[in-house]
């Protein structure tokens, strides 16, 4: 099995980033010379992804006018619109349909639209492989150093296993291998948030993790966003 299918989350208001996102939905919000986005579709096209869906609610035709049929990248960007933002869960199972091909279940890759890093996706291409082996559905989540402004971390890793109750824990670095089996179950249009399918997959054991320790950032705050601007300027 190959990964070729990836989705960035983009249908986020960005409260805490207006006024900037008043006009303009967030992920268009430049840093280092390109929009957020960019940034990701790029490194997705590099490491050999095909099909990367975007969903978006808040100032979606934006984002579609922007970015186009994704030719420019060599790859096919599919469109899950949604009236209202659905939430990271309920956005995967309202973008089943362009996540699937012929109804067949995948493994995909899924990040947020609001993260920079210096990730190798490509790198992600076997443990895709493990989890669709599995009879049942897990997922594998890259986990970052605990940043400033979330100094308790959300899960433990444990010999490449993650943990809802051992120390030290690591924070999600909002890049996330999902079946999308997991979401099958999922009525369309319904909001839903993912932590819920994290709390119940790592309690059974079915979610692996890695540490990554290269250059991330969770793009929140303007304050942040001049920050990571200056320093991709800077190299």
């Amino acid at each position: 099995m190959s990964l070729k299918k990836a989705m960035i989350f983009a249908a986020g208001r960005g409260e805490r980033m207006r006024p900037l996102t008043d006009a303009c939905p967030k992920p268009l919000l430049e840093v280092g010379g390109k929009p957020l986005i960019v940034w990701q579709i790029e490194r997705l096209a590099r490491a050999g992804f095909q099909t990367i869906v975007i969903n978006h609610a808040w100032l979606g035709a934006q984002l579609e006018a922007a970015l186009g049929d994704g030719s420019r990248w060599q790859v096919e960007l599919r469109y899950s619109a949604e009236h209202e933002a659905l939430e990271t869960a309920g956005g995967i199972a309202q973008a089943l349909p362009l996540l699937e091909d012929d109804g067949a279940s995948d493994v995909f890759v899924a990040v947020a639209g609001d993260v920079y890093a210096d990730f190798n996706y490509a790198a992600l291409a076997a443990r895709a492989r493990q989890l669709k082996a599995q009879p049942a559905p897990g997922m594998h989540l890259v986990m970052v150093p605990n940043p400033p402004f979330h100094p308790n971390g959300d899960f433990a890793l444990v010999d490449g296993v993650l943990s809802l109750d051992a120390q030290p824990r690591l924070t999600f670095g909002s890049i996330g291998l999902y079946d999308t089996r997991m979401f099958r179950g999922l009525p369309r249009g319904t909001r839903r948030a993912l932590t819920p399918y994290y709390r119940e997959t790592i309690a059974r054991g079915r979610a692996s993790g890695e540490l990554y320790e290269g250059l991330w950032e969770n793009v929140g705050t303007a304050a942040q966003l001049q920050d990571l601007d200056q320093r991709l300027r800077m190299r």
